[in-house]
């Protein structure tokens, strides 16, 4: 254990896991975040633990058998002053859960699954509500993972013609405009493609040359957003 709050490092990082927690001021393990920390991280008391409230603050603490115990004070990070979003059509399978995912570990704000004309992928109410839950619980994980300070915001399931009511909203496609620092908000089409009433719908963004899957064209939608925003791309 730490003896001196002058040793603890200066951000999470390195072995030390990272957890969601409800509050920052009572910090407090959910059991299966415990079972994750002591089981599979192998944590052990004294060992640090970064937790954060997934709105903006977090703190060291220190594990004490199956609880956490403050151990530094209480830091805040700033929401990004531009907020990105990505939309993706249904995909078959696990492949939403594969696109929350890696979306939230780039760092992407919020997450939009939405229904094209084409999508061959439909839930009803029941399987939305219940995805909706899931794709929640990924992004929460892959905070964890990636030490992120705040979480995405997953919304429920949409409809493509109520996602593009914004101006700021375009779709990407292969003779898309190049992408910039302006696009807020990018939308990726169903396998079968968009219908050529959404295509006449909003502008358009290119991703490169290449014809890339639904799932593998929102990832790299969101590295090249997240790129320009924190200025690694000109």
């Amino acid at each position: 254990m730490f003896a001196d709050v002058n040793d603890l490092p200066a951000q999470p990082g390195g072995t030390s896991p990272h957890v969601v927690v409800n509050s920052i001021e009572n910090v407090e393990l959910s059991e299966v975040d415990f079972h994750h920390l002591s089981r599979v991280r192998r944590v052990r008391d004294g060992d640090l633990v970064s937790a954060t409230d997934g709105a903006g603050s977090w703190r060291w603490c220190v594990v004490a058998g199956s609880t956490l115990v403050s151990a530094g004070e209480v830091h805040t990070v700033k929401r990004p002053a531009q907020s990105l979003a990505v939309g993706f059509a249904l995909v078959k399978g696990n492949k939403p859960e594969l696109v929350v995912q890696k979306l939230t570990e780039i760092g992407i704000d919020t997450i939009i699954p939405f229904v094209a004309e084409r999508s061959v992928v439909r839930w009803d109410d029941a399987k939305t509500d219940r995805q909706t839950k899931r794709l929640e619980t990924i992004a929460r994980e892959a905070s964890m993972q990636s030490r992120r300070f705040w979480l995405p915001q997953v919304l429920p399931v949409t409809r493509y013609q109520d996602l593009i009511q914004e101006e700021s909203v375009v779709r990407a496609d292969r003779d898309g405009q190049p992408l910039t620092s302006e696009h807020r908000t990018v939308l990726i089409g169903p396998e079968g493609g968009w219908s050529a009433v959404e295509q006449e719908s909003t502008g358009t963004v290119g991703l490169g040359s290449s014809v890339l899957r639904s799932e593998t064209a929102a990832i790299v939608a969101g590295t090249l957003m997240i790129a320009l925003r924190d200025r690694r791309l000109s």
